[in-house]
């Protein structure tokens, strides 16, 4: 490929690997894999320890905690040897039977991989409609199944991106997507059993943008939200009319964002049914705000949270006697309680309001499962580097909570014998980033102890600061594993977001390469013990720094990398593309194109020594496709001055996620494990 643009001649020696269907192509990518085997080979016996390792510390047998939802309790059960889970439910009371919903193992015969999309069940308890992607590409089937008999109905549609049920249990309202960019593009209604077109209700025509449709916690109302990376819009419907035509709250703007969820009233100081709009026409860090239901114009909106520059609300969920408003401050995120029963009015929310405290230094908290607007507790997930993931009910008048479970870890695993901090570091231009860390506890804080250092930092996503068995692996071999919180993500709101895009990109890079010289300036490793992982935007992240500051890396794990950032965000006809043009510019504007030709990893790449990298990809990949990560490797293959491994491992049966199955996915893991450690010099 050779191409001018702006004044820019670029050459792309390795265009011919974008050929899927070429027989050339698959037998590279088939020698790529027997590269990498080849290579890996003496690392095998090390993969099958760290691979029973990992599964001996997991319950293979076990259910979830059940939620309830119109008198029944639904819940997942894993059995050992199977690679996916089963769904169930049963009515509310002792001794009552189980049903069974789906069999995903049973679906996924004949398949390497299985996605479950849609999860949805009729108001009347008696159909479900789900979902399915049997590739990878995240390209799902919509079918019905008749929960009183267990039979399939003859409906099916494909590339099903959201799916909700009217009020009467026979109409269905879903979203598609578009065949060629994957955008969710247009709103059907169908009523089962009626036969011919479905009706198109609406089209979204701007390329920006993609849809969804849902039914609120309340029942009373379907949304259908239009979203961008920087606006939206929202239309609702009554779901006992669902013959009536959607309405429009308040037209896009460009940089505003709102989203709704309804209560039926009566609201404290409010009185009447409202919709609750969190929006961010009041400030970056959003703000909450109430409407009438007959007219959620926006100049009918009232504040009842105001915008709060050092606190970004996140997210919310109305129930019918509580608020529940997910905050991110610090770099933390916090559940606060709003208690609508208990408040004398609305208008001041925060004044009847609480955190649900936490005390560790680094951890995650998030909503459960909360299907039922009429609840007097709210259920959460809480769970940090040495807290196993523990499902809460908390109660909201008494503001007691009760572990409902927590995530077994089999094999005698002791949170006393590891340490979580909580660190940052100060970048060129005096920002401070946050680093979450774990180690065990005996592990040398010398500079000699190897350290895996993750990052993401794109699309205003926050890196969870998650339990996770399989890294004890790493923890008990005195690896110190941390998170580099840096700008691009979301971990201090929305303006540290827009602090890592578009223009101000290099900062995401350089926030991640101070979080480095930090740890090592700090003696918890050193750049000959110091390996990074990334994936997808992480994967940029891993190419851009390693371009930026080889020197500082000792190994790379790279995940289905988002390397080719130029000539990707050249070729509008790839999925999500233009869609992508608010995180990172649009290359047919000059200021764009050079901005992105600066950092950009394949482009940059050099002929000077490079630390050891793996790079693993999917064929199967809707979201960063597969020919980015071997058109770097070839490439690279070329330049690089060192002896130090350069490894691609493609999955030819799945996706962006990896591989479906839990078994699958641990040998996976297994493989990254044996590479870092290896180079590490770790050998058992």
């Amino acid at each position: 490929m050779d191409h001018v643009l702006h004044g820019d001649r670029r050459v792309d020696h390795y265009d011919w690997l974008r050929h899927k269907e070429s027989p050339e192509v698959l037998a590279y990518l088939e020698a790529e894999n027997a590269y990498t085997d080849a290579v890996l080979k003496p690392t095998e016996a090390f993969q099958k320890k760290l691979y029973q390792e990992m599964l001996g510390r997991i319950q293979q047998t076990d259910l979830t905690v059940p939620y309830r939802l119109r008198g029944y309790l639904y819940f997942t059960r894993t059995e050992e040897g199977k690679q996916y889970p089963y769904h169930y439910r049963r009515q509310d009371g002792e001794d009552a039977a189980e049903e069974p919903l789906l069999d995903l193992n049973q679906l996924a015969e004949g398949h390497s991989f299985l996605g479950l999309g849609s999860f949805d069940v009729s108001d009347d308890n008696d159909l479900l409609a789900y979902s399915t992607d049997n590739t990878g590409f995240r390209q799902y089937t919509l079918c019905v199944r008749d929960l009183r008999t267990g039979e399939l109905l003859s409906e099916r549609v494909e590339r099903v991106t959201s799916v909700a049920w009217a009020a009467d249990n026979k109409t269905l309202f879903y979203t598609i997507e578009d065949e060629t960019t994957k955008r969710s593009h247009r709103l059907y209604r169908h009523v089962l059993g009626v036969t011919g077109p479905d009706t198109l209700l609406y089209e979204e025509t701007d390329e920006r943008f993609h849809i969804e449709v849902e039914r609120t916690r309340s029942g009373w109302f379907l949304l259908l939200t239009s979203a961008s990376h920087t606006a939206s819009e929202v239309r609702f419907l009554r779901a006992d009319e669902p013959f009536d035509q959607f309405r429009l709250m308040a037209q896009r703007e460009d940089n505003h964002e709102y989203y709704a969820d309804h209560h039926p009233g009566p609201v404290p100081g409010v009185g009447a049914e409202i919709f609750f709009i969190r929006t961010n026409s009041g400030g970056r860090t959003f703000r909450l705000v109430t409407a009438p239901s007959g007219n959620p114009k926006q100049e009918s909106w009232r504040e009842i949270v105001a915008n709060r520059p050092d606190v970004m609300l996140a997210g919310f969920a109305a129930f019918k006697n509580h608020l529940v408003l997910f905050e991110r401050e610090g770099g933390l995120p916090y559940l606060r309680i709003v208690d609508l029963a208990s408040a004398p009015s609305v208008e001041n929310a925060l004044a009847a309001s609480h955190r649900i405290e936490f005390t560790e230094p680094a951890y995650n908290a998030s909503l459960g499962d909360n299907p039922e607007f009429d609840a007097s507790h709210v259920r959460f997930q809480y769970e940090s580097f040495i807290t196993p993931r523990s499902v809460f009910d908390y109660d909201v008048g008494t503001r007691e909570r009760v572990l409902r479970k927590q995530q077994p870890v089999l094999g005698g695993y002791d949170a006393s014998q590891y340490v979580s901090k909580r660190l940052h570091a100060t970048t060129t231009d005096g920002t401070r980033v946050p680093i979450s860390m774990v180690y065990r506890r005996d592990t040398p804080r010398d500079g000699t102890s190897p350290l895996l250092l993750y990052g993401y930092g794109s699309y205003g996503i926050s890196m969870p600061i998650n339990f996770n068995s399989n890294r004890l692996s790493l923890l008990d071999r005195g690896v110190v594993f941390a998170i580099a919180h840096i700008r691009g993500g979301g971990e201090l709101g929305k303006p540290w977001h827009d602090a890592g895009r578009m223009k101000q990109k290099q900062n995401t890079f350089a926030d991640f390469i101070a979080c480095a010289e930090h740890l090592i300036a700090q003696r918890h490793t050193s750049p000959d013990k110091l390996a990074i992982q990334g994936g997808s935007a992480g994967g940029l992240l891993m190419g851009a720094a390693t371009n930026q500051r080889p020197d500082l890396f000792h190994a790379v794990i790279s995940q289905v990398p988002f390397v080719d950032v130029l000539n990707t965000m050249l070729d509008a006809s790839l999925p999500l593309t233009v869609g992508e043009y608010e995180e990172w510019g649009n290359p047919q504007i000059a200021e764009d194109y050079f901005t992105m030709k600066k950092y950009c990893p394949y482009t940059n790449l050099a002929r000077k020594p490079y630390p050891a990298i793996l790079l693993k990809t999917a064929l199967n990949d809707s979201q960063v496709m597969y020919w980015e990560a071997a058109k770097y490797v070839a490439k690279l293959r070329t330049l690089k001055t060192d002896s130090n491994p350069l490894l691609l491992k493609i999955n030819m049966g799945a996706g962006h996620g990896g591989a479906s199955g839990r078994y699958d996915y641990l040998r996976e893991i297994a493989l990254d494990y044996a590479f870092l450690l290896t180079h590490a010099g770790i050998r058992s």
